[in-house]
């Protein structure tokens, strides 16, 4: 038995025609006959009745052709499965992530993934917020983390709520303080990211109503933390990237309160793959276990 055979079989009583079945199926009226032909000798009794009026089923043929359908039906199912099952173990997930997500998340996540999934290649695209959805845009990225809310159109699930943090020097004059009050960015000398980079502090301080006094730009979060370390001024950065990087500054919180939410953005369309669609899975696991 082949499906071949009775996709034939389908086919002729659909188009109720050899012909319009072989232009279906893209091969010759005689592959059609002989394929219906030996299906009937194979079953034992006919299934089509030949008149000029054209091509219609036996009685038995009407018996039979519920049970065909549904045998095509489960053929396709399993056709999508095993095409499924191959789409998570092999294939390549390309990810975009920024600095924080970069360095504390993605090790874990891709540590784990890699372990369940060895023959999927992950590809990594680090930038800035900016950087991640012009990506998703074109097309670079199967799925990214990004600021939520995301202006990017695709399918975005909120990870985690993340608190801004001011980074001052040690031994700053607020070092009593209880919080650090967001208007004082307007006498203190201010370390910023370049404004294309730099959306969570400035959003923090313009609804704050805050302009600050900036000394310093720079593309590198890292660079930020360094400039404090030595004294050359503060920053407002977000609780996850200065994590294991408060030993040689002072981290408080900042009043009224700020904090980002990181979402992880999966591209619309059938770009997002069954490997992209688990590997999502494993980030939104490992920032639950994370956050136990």
């Amino acid at each position: 038995m082949t499906l071949a055979k009775y996709q034939a079989l389908v086919s002729v009583v659909e188009q109720q025609s050899f012909t319009k079945a072989a232009e279906q199926l893209g091969c010759t009226q005689s592959a059609v006959s002989h394929s219906v032909d030996s299906l009937e000798q194979e079953l034992g009794f006919a299934l089509i009745k030949r008149s000029r009026a054209g091509v219609r089923l036996t009685g038995e043929g009407e018996r039979l052709m519920p049970a065909v359908r549904n045998l095509l039906s489960s053929a396709e199912q399993l056709s999508q499965t095993a095409a499924s099952i191959r789409g998570l173990n092999e294939g390549t997930v390309r990810i975009g992530a920024f600095t924080s997500v970069a360095v504390h998340w993605l090790p874990g996540v891709l540590k784990a993934f890699q372990r369940d999934y060895p023959h999927v290649d992950c590809v990594l695209k680090n930038g800035d917020y900016h950087d991640v959805e012009q990506w998703l845009t074109d097309g670079s990225i199967d799925v990214g983390f990004v600021n939520v809310p995301c202006a990017v159109r695709c399918e975005c699930i909120a990870l985690m709520e993340d608190r801004l943090l001011a980074v001052l020097p040690q031994g700053s004059r607020f070092a009593s303080y209880p919080k650090f009050p967001l208007v004082e960015c307007e006498t203190e000398p201010f370390i910023s990211l370049l404004e294309s980079s730099d959306q969570d502090s400035r959003r923090a301080l313009e609804a704050a109503g805050v302009k600050p006094n900036v000394r310093f730009y720079t593309k590198d979060d890292y660079a930020i933390i360094a400039m404090v370390e030595n004294g050359l001024g503060m920053s407002i950065m977000p609780e996850l990237l200065l994590k294991g990087r408060t030993d040689r500054v002072q981290v408080m919180p900042v009043i009224p309160e700020a904090k980002r939410t990181i979402g992880l953005a999966i591209a619309a369309g059938d770009r997002a793959g069954p490997a992209t669609r688990r590997f999502a899975d494993y980030v939104v696991k490992f920032v639950k276990e994370t956050q136990r």
